[in-house]
């Protein structure tokens, strides 16, 4: 199966409900000129089918139609659970405090009067539409702080648990432990250790990110060398599975990134390789320049793919992807999340190839110079 993340960002568009064309024209000519994208129909029946099919981002609904009226369309609106949360503006000729009432009970955020003026109906729409955006900005916020305490309340606690009760068995039965038992608990102890300075330094990453604190300064420099440390830092981790890893990156191929940003995106997209890579497999780093004055990375695996009920939730900070490697090995879900923001920042994409059973491959894209 093949996703695209990071895809293009559609800009909500303006609903305008009235079966008057001339009505339909004028506002439409109106926002336009404000540089709101609209879309005119002439009836209820049909704005509710218009809006099913693409949320709009705020309605703009008569209330005298023939048919279904004005507060039936925004009733109908409110108990659709995908919709109910778009601001709808009433705009009529019915001026009667009743008749305002009426239309603010169905639903509706505000009341506009014809015959409107050109400044009110801008200054309207421009208030509700930021309040609209600031409202789904919050729902983000929300999302994001929820990850973020899920990730400390289970990822943290289960490895300190286990590191804190294989430190608690050394110090108790050290006495009794001959040098290839305490050998082997160091070894488990340094490995624990290491798993949790990769979370915590992907929570710090992510903390800095989100509160707009990560710094960001790109320099131009040769790639290779880059994706061989990256490498080194998973060799432990690779030979213990016995797999093969292969950087098949040219020496001439130079870009312009943040350092520090493009080794964690490079070390959490092979760690990820590594931990749903079998024993034995292998782990593929590879590069080549586009049409674009961009680098496309890519690392592939031989692991055992991304299930179909999860690949569409990969780089949504509101859903939980993390599950354990091929041997036990924990994951958060949370390098996938860093690695996009991260190569956002950069004006670049991310994209994902994978089949269950037969391996995945992530894709992105950094930029070769200064844009």
């Amino acid at each position: 199966m093949k996703i695209e993340n990071a895809p293009e960002i559609k800009v909500p568009y303006i609903l305008i409900v009235d079966d008057i064309n001339e009505n339909l024209k004028l506002l439409g000519d109106i926002l336009k000129g404000e540089g709101y994208k609209i879309r005119p129909v002439p009836s209820g029946e049909l704005a509710l089918k218009v809006a099913e099919k693409e949320k709009p981002g705020l309605i703009l609904l008569d209330i005298m139609m023939p048919g279904m009226n004005g507060y039936q369309v925004c009733s109908l609106l409110k108990e659709n659970p995908g919709l109910k949360d778009v601001p709808v503006i009433f705009i009529s000729a019915l001026n009667e405090t009743a008749d305002i009432v009426k239309a603010l009970s169905a639903g509706g955020v505000d009341y506009i009067t014809k015959p409107f003026q050109t400044e009110e109906v801008i200054a309207r729409v421009n208030t509700h539409f930021k309040l609209y955006k600031q409202s789904k900005e919050l729902k983000e916020l929300y999302a994001t702080k929820d990850k973020f305490f899920s990730i400390i309340a289970h990822d943290l606690r289960s490895p300190f648990t286990a590191f804190l009760g294989l430190t608690q068995m050394m110090v108790e039965d050290v006495k009794t432990l001959t040098p290839g038992e305490i050998e082997e608990m160091a070894g488990i102890v340094n490995n624990s250790a290491t798993k949790l300075f990769s979370l915590l330094e992907n929570l710090l990453q992510w903390s800095l990110m989100q509160s707009g604190n990560a710094s960001f300064k790109p320099e131009s420099f040769f790639l290779q060398e880059k994706i061989a440390d990256s490498l080194a830092l998973v060799f432990d981790a690779s030979t213990s599975k016995a797999i093969e890893t292969v950087s098949e990156i040219s020496h001439d191929i130079k870009v312009y990134a943040d350092v520090r940003m493009l080794e964690t995106i490079i070390r959490n997209l092979l760690t990820n390789a590594v931990k749903f890579t079998p024993r034995g497999g292998r782990v593929m780093v590879s590069a080549r320049l586009t049409d674009h004055d961009f680098t496309e990375i890519c690392v592939r695996d031989t692991g055992i793919g991304v299930p179909d009920h999860l690949i569409n939730n990969l780089f949504m900070v509101d859903k939980r992807t993390g599950r354990n490697g091929t041997e036990g090995e924990p994951s958060s879900g949370l390098g996938l999340i860093i690695c996009k923001d991260f190569i956002i920042k950069h004006g670049g994409t991310i994209r994902v190839e994978s089949e269950e059973g037969n391996g995945t491959a992530f894709y992105f894209t950094i930029p070769n110079s200064p844009g």
